[in-house]
């Protein structure tokens, strides 16, 4: 186990420092995963669909494709190997800030055929650059961070890019084994986290990005958590109650947005015959009742707690419960310790294509008993994004800044489309409150009554 970050017991666990060969490889391994997933979401349909729009909520297939290969040449080849631009005139088509999504299919894109042999060339120069990198030098390279950057926004389109899948019309294009089955779950709906301080974020990890630092204490209230995600059984149950028909359980803003939009069951669920169906990627069968909901927003999460007379954890709660170690005092890498994540740990990279039964995985446990912090499903937190004490912008304000402030809501933990390079107990997602077509469910908590 590694020694802790500070000699207090609200320390937090500090990743062994891997030697260059260790570096070059483990940016190899996760280069390479990603590719892999990107050249599968990209080619299991034909040119037509990854030029189309599926959604004006997302890009066409197309552009993250080359979207994908723009950003590594930028950070890569050009601000690490201080190369020239390859193809400087598709910069701006590019760049995510300069053209919204809905946007996007009227630009001069890349055909399919050349989207592909740019990301491919461009991935070939890195992989030679890769060879000789020098891991010292400034804090672009060190530790090999930017390759480590361009792994997880690699993987974090291909879980953009399978969202834009799951959203698509026609018959199922990608298949992958359901996860194993489990026994019911006969443990407790809920744990008690004790309150007091805990280290909070990272100043250890070497690829953690910005809005994950500095590690700084927290205080926090004990209060209980649900030991599981909420379950389309549980969540049903609120559906029938009339959860989507009055507004006493529902913020305004949310009360408006689902009268507005005629929301009354999460995304892709409808009612046939007396059971309830969904559609997963080109399929639609029976929602399972003993997986964690999915594709429900904000809006949603905070209405079916506060019927069940819970609430939304907070961020600085969900992380509490995920990484501190009571025996220690000190805030782990993960739920089961500070071992990356393995198989029997979590549902993790596009292994399966939907959530496990709650329940699952008690090797991935936390400390305290809670199952399934990582993976699954993304969890909705009752905190805006927000920075932490002493953050500093790095390497562009674009990545987080922008987005701090009350408009967007916190979720934690990934999901089963989530690639462990880019999910850690310190890794945090946002998104509008508004937003279903992502993989989100959530869990509840209350306060402790001392």
């Amino acid at each position: 186990m590694s020694a802790p970050e500070t000699g207090t017991r609200t320390g937090t666990a500090e990743p062994d420092a891997p030697d260059g060969e260790a570096l070059r490889e483990r940016a190899l391994a996760s280069l390479v995963t990603a590719r892999d997933r990107t050249t599968l979401l990209t080619t299991c349909v034909e040119d037509p669909d990854l030029t189309a729009q599926h959604s004006p909520l997302m890009s066409p297939l197309v552009w993250d494709l080359a979207h994908i290969g723009n950003q590594e040449e930028l950070w890569l080849l050009r601000a690490v190997g201080g190369r020239e631009a390859m193809r400087p005139e598709i910069d701006g088509l590019y760049d995510a800030f300069e053209h919204p999504r809905a946007a996007r299919p009227s630009l001069p894109l890349l055909p399919p055929a050349e989207a592909r042999q740019y990301a491919a060339e461009v991935r070939g120069r890195v992989l030679d650059l890769l060879e000789g990198a020098d891991f010292h030098g400034s804090r672009l390279t060190e530790a090999g961070f930017a390759f480590g950057m361009i792994a997880q926004h690699e993987q974090q389109h291909d879980e953009t890019m399978l969202i834009t899948h799951q959203l698509r019309k026609g018959p199922r294009a990608l298949t992958a084994p359901d996860p194993d089955p489990a026994p019911p779950f006969t443990g407790p709906a809920e744990v008690l986290v004790p309150g007091g301080p805990f280290t909070m974020g990272t100043s250890a990890e070497p690829w953690a990005l910005d809005n994950e630092r500095p590690a700084h204490v927290r205080e926090v209230a004990p209060y209980w958590i649900d030991t599981t995600p909420v379950t389309n059984a549980a969540y049903q149950v609120f559906i029938e109650d009339g959860g989507y028909a009055g507004e006493r359980w529902w913020t305004p803003e949310g009360w408006a947005h689902i009268r507005q939009h005629g929301i009354t069951a999460p995304l892709f669920w409808h009612r046939e015959g007396g059971q309830w169906l969904r559609r997963r990627f080109g399929v639609t069968e029976p929602v399972p009742p003993d997986e964690p909901v999915l594709h429900v927003c904000w809006y949603e999460a905070d209405a079916y707690a506060r019927w069940a007379g819970r609430r939304l954890p907070t961020e600085p709660e969900w992380e509490k419960a995920a990484r501190y170690d009571p025996a220690s005092g000190r805030s782990r890498r993960y739920p089961w310790g500070d071992a990356d994540p393995a198989p029997e740990h979590a549902n993790l990279g596009q292994r399966h294509l939907g959530p496990a039964p709650a329940g699952s995985y008690p090797a991935g446990e936390s400390p305290l008993g809670v199952r399934q912090l990582i993976g699954d499903v993304w969890e909705w937190t009752a905190s805006d994004l927000q920075p932490y004490p002493g953050f500093r912008v790095f390497p562009y304000k674009e990545y987080s800044e922008v987005f701090f402030g009350p408009e967007y809501k916190v979720l934690r933990g990934g999901s089963f489309a989530v690639d462990a390079v880019a999910c850690r107990g310190t890794f945090r997602n946002w998104d509008y409150p508004i937003r279903r077509q992502i993989f989100s469910g959530f869990r509840t908590a209350r306060s402790e009554v001392l």
